[in-house]
């Protein structure tokens, strides 16, 4: 072997490790195939003389390339190029092949009508710096302990408080279970109920949700809605087990379930046994009028209900905190089965939402929130009553609503002119997963609370005008 194949090392060694550098260098070599399977390197002794290094820098940059496979070495004879060189070499063109894919950039948007965003200018970042600071000096040894499997004690007392006060709800600490967002408590649910059972989710519906029973591979129904919400007539017909719904405001449509179908569905799950409600509360804290309808789990204190909700609509999206509520029944299951699964949120994150809850912290936050989102409801609702072939639906709680549109443009071409006018719009049809859509007039899925007070109006005329409504 030249001591030409050498020349460019010089030139680099300098900029790392010397072993390293020499390794990388040979490895780079084999790989465009400047030597050749079954070739001989210099032996160690001639290579250190010739590059004025350690013979030992020599050994460990061999020795490194023999476990990684690009090397062989035979006693007393040296080292050769392994003949798994060719499998290296594919590998290494794949990888250049998945670089050249086209990767999607983040576009930006003047307005972002997104459904997954809060106004964090409302966080209370002054409060959570408090709390952060006497969590690191109260609870310093607590928090480096393993945590529970269901979350920390203290912040699950709280959440069974707080959901008793304004949920109705009467539970205990050991039915909470903490987890860091929703799909990892579905993904837990389905483990816990079973992959055998069939599952139903509501049609159209929250997407993540509709991919994740699909990603667990669970036989799963579509079911329809009616202006009341989940029809319970197609739940029957199904073949479905476990139903997940969002009765306080379903996503997309808006529908706040009324009491006479939350007792049809009640009735249903309570026909076998086996049967099972999870009930996605995601937003049920932003109700502008009249008092929040009680949560299903409330009722009759019903054992057929698993509740969930999230502190990501309250707080921010990158707070990936949502909790469930387990039905007494099913502990024992969940014990047995579960026990080895970690709580996935971190203690600190915890033992500050313990002192965010207790301290009333949480409700005024809430409440605040809630008159914020208020007035932009209110402007919302101002501006689109100018416009007689615009109807807003579904807006009387939760921090999205429906934007109907009498036209003869579709509901696909809207979405792409507002885009266009770098306006991020959804349109509903993107959340019917059945095969056959249901005729609707074109409809807009707007979610309001990511955009700021002063921007509301701006952002719907510009809205308004790019889909060219009169």
């Amino acid at each position: 072997m030249g001591d030409h194949m050498f020349e460019s090392f010089n030139r680099e060694k300098k900029k790392e490790t010397l072993y390293v550098s020499l390794y990388k260098h040979i490895k780079k070599m084999i790989v465009e195939e400047k030597y050749k399977e079954g070739q001989k390197l210099p032996s160690k002794r001639k290579l250190a003389e010739h590059l004025k290094i350690s013979p030992l820098t020599v050994e460990a940059a061999y020795q490194q390339l023999i476990a990684e496979g690009y090397v062989y070495a035979i006693e007393k004879k040296g080292y050769y190029i392994d003949q798994k060189v060719e499998l290296v070499k594919s590998l290494s063109n794949k990888k250049r092949d998945v670089n050249n894919i086209e990767k999607p950039v983040d576009q930006e948007y003047k307005y972002a009508f997104k459904t997954n965003v809060v106004d964090t200018s409302l966080f209370p970042n002054t409060v959570w710096a408090k709390l952060s600071r006497e969590v690191l000096s109260e609870n310093h040894h607590e928090m480096l302990n393993i945590t529970h499997p269901q979350g920390v004690l203290m912040l699950r007392v709280e959440i069974a408080k707080y959901l008793e006060l304004y949920r109705g709800m009467k539970v205990d600490e050991s039915q909470i279970v903490i987890g860091s967002g929703s799909s990892s408590l579905i993904s837990l649910l389905i483990e816990l109920l079973g992959r055998d059972n069939h599952y139903a989710i509501e049609n159209p519906c929250y997407t993540k949700n509709y991919h994740l029973y699909q990603g667990n591979n669970v036989e799963l129904s579509l079911i329809s809605l009616d202006e009341s919400g989940i029809r319970i007539d197609d739940l029957e017909k199904s073949k479905a087990q476990i139903v997940h719904i969002t009765p306080s405001h379903q996503f997309p449509m808006g529908i706040v379930m009324p009491i006479q179908r939350r007792i049809e569905l009640l009735n249903w799950s309570n026909r076998l046994t086996g049967r099972y409600i999870i009930e996605d509360d995601y937003d049920s804290e932003f109700r502008y009028q009249g008092k929040p309808i009680p949560a299903l789990q409330g009722f009759y204190e019903n054992e057929q209900v698993i509740y969930m909700n999230t502190f990501t609509k309250t707080l921010a999206p990158s707070f990936r905190m949502n909790y469930m509520v387990i039905p007494h029944k099913l502990l024992p299951r969940y014990h047995h089965m579960m026990s080895y699964h970690g709580c996935t949120v971190p203690n600190f994150e915890q033992f500050i939402m313990h002192k965010f809850m207790q301290g009333g912290y949480f409700e005024r936050h809430i409440n605040r929130m809630r008159n914020q989102y208020r007035i932009k409801l209110e402007q919302i609702i101002k501006i689109t009553e100018n416009y007689a072939s615009v109807t807003i639906k579904g807006y009387d709680t939760g921090l999205h609503f429906l934007m109907e549109i009498d036209t003869l443009s579709s509901e696909e071409s809207l979405v792409l002119k507002a885009l266009k006018n770098h306006i991020y719009v959804t349109g509903l049809n993107s959340y019917d997963h059945s095969k056959v859509k249901e005729h609707h007039k074109p409809t807009l899925v707007l979610g309001y609370s990511g955009l700021k007070n002063d921007e509301i109006e701006d952002a719907l005329l510009a809205l308004i005008q790019a889909l060219e409504i009169d």
